[in-house]
Parts: C-alpha cells; sequence; structure tokens
C-alpha cells in the first residue's frame, strides 16, 4: 500500500451511514452494525479507497465494489465469517505485504468470493495479519494445491494500520 495522504475529512449525514450499514451486512452479516457504533467520519484519500473513521479510529474502507472493516477494527472483533486461516510459515510474508500464497493456508470459510475481501488469520491465536481481495471462490483455492489464490490489500503495519487522526 502507497503512503496515505488525506485529501478530505468530515462527517458522513445519515442517509449514507444507513447506505454504509448496508453494504457492510451485505459483506460480514449481523456483525456490520458493532463495526459502526459511535461518530462516523469519512477520510478521503489519494489510494483507490475512502476510509471511514469510527471514534477517531480507522474502522471501514470501501472501494467501487465493496465495503470491509480494517484490521484494527477485526482486532477488536474478529469476525466468524469470510477468513482464512494460515500457518505460521506464511506469517511473515503475509505480514510484510506478501500475497497469499495455496500452500500457506491451512483452512478456509466456505464463502469467500472471487474480486470480494477477507481476513487472514495466523493458526494459534487467531490474530487478524492482513485482508485479502481473493482470486478466486473457497472451493476452487482448496482444490488448488499451489499458486496466489489472493491479493494482499492491507495488512499489520502498513500506512492504514498506522493512521493516526
Amino acid at each position: 500500500m502507497a503512503k496515505l495522504n488525506i485529501k478530505k475529512r468530515y462527517s458522513i449525514r445519515k442517509s449514507r451511514l444507513a447506505d454504509l450499514r448496508k453494504k457492510l451486512e451485505g459483506e460480514i452479516g449481523e456483525l456490520a452494525g458493532s463495526f459502526l457504533s459511535g461518530n462516523v467520519e469519512i477520510v478521503e484519500t489519494d489510494s483507490d479507497f475512502l476510509i471511514y473513521l469510527v471514534d477517531k479510529k480507522p474502522a471501514i474502507m470501501e472501494t467501487a465494489e465493496w465495503v470491509f472493516p480494517t484490521l484494527r477494527a477485526l482486532v477488536k472483533k474478529p469476525p466468524e465469517c469470510r477468513k482464512a486461516i494460515v500457518d505460521s510459515g506464511a506469517i511473515a510474508y503475509i505480514a510484510k505485504g506478501a500475497d497469499l500464497m495455496r500452500p500457506g493456508i491451512v483452512d478456509l470459510t466456505d464463502d469467500i468470493i472471487a474480486g470480494r475481501p477477507f481476513v487472514i488469520v495466523e493458526e494459534n491465536h487467531g490474530k487478524p495479519l492482513a485482508i485479502a481481495v481473493a482470486s478466486m471462490d473457497s472451493a476452487d483455492i482448496m482444490a488448488s494445491d499451489k499458486g496466489k489464490v489472493a491479493k494482499n490489500i492491507h495488512y499489520v503495519g502498513d500506512d492504514l494500520w498506522n493512521l493516526e487522526i
């Protein structure tokens, strides 16, 4: 992820908040409401997505195709859906921004969809390491035995993780 430069920051309107909640529910289900409790603001950056601050902390990211919680939000409220569990050998690579390769996956939920984000967690403690966009569905990932299966878009230690406002 490139350096984040903030262009604008402003409060969200109630109608847009309702729309955001609906989109987030479409991605992660009922858990969506817990990510949007508090004062919500929008931060426009020079990156490909908008960032939503909840109580001045980056909690949601949105592109034209999807809306998904940031890692900071997922550390506090880990989801049970849309996740891949990686072995300890993959942790160092994922935490430095490497894309997810099939050999590193121990298990994954069956709701991962090509072109949609999901969270990558480590197997020992279940801590979120990264957010990736899948290049194939869950069944296809499990059927393959090698190759890249997802693009890492947000990881522990990147500019979004370190964003302080």
